[in-house]
């Protein structure tokens, strides 16, 4: 199982353009212990396009939040595994039997097998749109017991946000694998996260990987924005 890194921070590489997403990543490498692609990526470049970025050389998180029978995120998964993901992600949402099918399937690589995280409740959203879905629960009731679930079945631990952090540690064990989006160094714009935490923050509450985006990519001079957090974090 992938160990994490010991830079925790994970670059998320939001853009289509295979070049301009493998400039960035070798830009930010001396900063970050890892990158992130996404589903957006990944449907325009297919294994392709990801076989660039992990040819980079860091660790990679193929954010596809598979969420379909358990048979065809077994497929899935297992389509992927030649690419050695370092993390891959499925909903929650779709049950234990579909996330015990992901982890069975991602364990069959060995040991290049990739850490397999359940998306708990998108960092987008609010109570008000868990009640928009029927979900009576609070946020952090949510998250932790779909946290429990995806343990259960197998997982290696979950994405939540910042604010779900302690409670999802204390549910299931320090060695539960927490990904965390939503991070924003202090001053940084939200954008369309609705919970968010500086990276900092969310390190001493015990997040393990920190992934972060715009903050970096979007910057004048990524590899400074990247290396500033990093210190950052050595700091804190």
């Amino acid at each position: 199982m992938t160990q994490t890194p010991e830079n925790p921070v994970f670059c998320a590489l939001d853009t289509t353009d295979v070049g301009r997403a493998v400039e960035l990543a070798r830009e930010v490498a001396p900063h970050v212990g890892g990158l992130k692609i996404g589903l957006e990526f990944y449907n325009a470049n297919g294994p392709q396009g990801a076989r660039a970025i992990t040819d980079v050389g860091l660790p990679v998180f193929f954010d596809l939040k598979l969420h379909d029978i358990p048979n065809t995120v077994a497929g899935g998964i297992r389509a992927v595994l030649d690419l050695q993901p370092a993390i891959i992600n499925v909903h929650c949402c779709g049950g234990r039997a579909m996330m015990q099918a992901a982890a069975q399937e991602a364990a069959t690589a060995g040991a290049k097998a990739p850490l397999v995280i359940g998306v708990t409740m998108l960092t987008s959203l609010d109570a008000s749109d868990l009640a928009d879905i029927g979900v009576t629960r609070s946020p952090a009731e949510h998250v932790v017991a779909l946290s429990q679930l995806a343990k259960a079945s197998g997982l290696g631990g979950v994405v939540c946000s910042p604010h779900e952090i302690e409670a999802v540690k204390a549910a299931c064990g320090q060695d539960f694998k927490l990904i965390v989006p939503g991070i924003r160094p202090a001053g940084a714009a939200t954008g369309d996260q609705k919970r968010v935490m500086t990276p900092d923050e969310a390190l001493r509450l015990g997040a393990d990987v920190l992934v972060i985006g715009r903050p970096i990519t979007t910057a004048p001079e990524p590899r400074a924005a990247a290396q500033a957090i990093a210190r950052t974090l050595q700091a804190a």
